[in-house]
């Protein structure tokens, strides 16, 4: 494709975020015969499907690598108007983040980004394998990420890796629950009959056999990190591993209490992002890197 059509571009760029071609069209202001026509050009000269048909419309891989390289032009003239004086409309730049952190530090790494607004931030919510797809295919900038289990960044073809920190968790459960269920000790007769909450069964069971050389099965519910999570630890139906900058609070306020004091799950988070040296790009993972690092547990 040597002859790029940027305004194409943008209009392959506007139905894959609104989902369909009419969609696009009320959102480019103009009509929907012309947002087809621009996609077929582009699909044409290209001679690949660039979006599949469906509902909602969603790009193909090469569809997806063009969004991301109009995205980044996009970014790098606006950084040129900065240095020519002109006034510059915000840019948008996604990333995507881990529940955990989304729940815990990250949120104290927005104000200095977004006040004054630097960019239009689009941040999805996203676990490991998606995270790291999404930023290895360019449909984000960046992600933060937990790092692979056998140790080290995991090896993406592009992005640049830099180490946050850790990420603890302690498995609690409110007092009444605890009384009822680990009477005698958090042990591991007890968690064959006490109902866990988990997101994923790997992570709880990594724990148990830590704390407790535990290898079985064990009773659990699984739900996604949310508050629908929370609340079941919180409410006394389930005990689980929250992160610690989430509990301690509760902790010293007798809310909940620590099962397995001296006993923690510790993920280390990676933040993986392409080499785009904008004013937007640099200061976003600066400061998610430095906020990191202010909260997470650091070697």
């Amino acid at each position: 494709m040597a002859n790029l059509d940027y305004k194409a571009l943008a209009v392959l760029d506007a139905v894959a975020s609104h989902g369909s071609f009419e969609k696009a069209a009320g959102a480019l202001g103009i009509s929907q015969s012309a947002v087809s026509q621009r996609i077929k050009a582009l699909e044409d000269s290209s001679g690949r499907l660039l979006i599949v048909r469906g509902v909602p419309c969603v790009p193909t891989g090469l569809g997806q690598r063009l969004i991301s390289h109009h995205r980044n032009v996009r970014l790098m003239e606006a950084s040129l108007d900065i240095d020519l004086g002109n006034r510059v409309s915000m840019p948008e730049i996604s990333i995507a983040v881990d529940a955990a952190s989304l729940a815990t530090w990250f949120p104290l790494a927005l104000p200095p980004l977004l006040a004054p607004p630097r960019c239009q931030l689009d941040v999805q919510q996203a676990g490991r394998e998606q995270a790291l797809h999404m930023v290895q295919e360019g449909s984000v900038f960046g992600a933060v990420a937990a790092r692979t289990e056998e140790g080290g960044a995991a090896p993406l073809n592009g992005p640049a890796t830099t180490p946050l920190g850790t990420m603890r968790y302690l498995c609690v459960a409110t007092p009444a629950f605890a009384g009822r269920w680990f009477g005698d000790g958090f042990s591991a007769e007890a968690v064959q009959l006490a109902p866990a909450v988990v997101s994923e069964r790997a992570a709880m069971a990594r724990f148990l056999a830590g704390a407790l050389g535990e290898q079985g099965s064990f009773p659990h519910h699984t739900l996604p990190v949310s508050p629908a999570q929370y609340e079941c630890i919180y409410g006394g139906l389930a005990y689980g591993l929250l992160p610690q900058l989430h509990v301690a609070g509760a902790i010293d306020s007798e809310r909940l209490v620590d099962l397995a004091p001296g006993q923690v799950l510790d993920v280390a988070l990676d933040w993986h992002a392409w080499n785009l040296d904008t004013p937007f790009t640099r200061a976003l993972s600066e400061q998610i890197i430095t906020s990191a690092r202010r909260y997470l547990l650091q070697p």
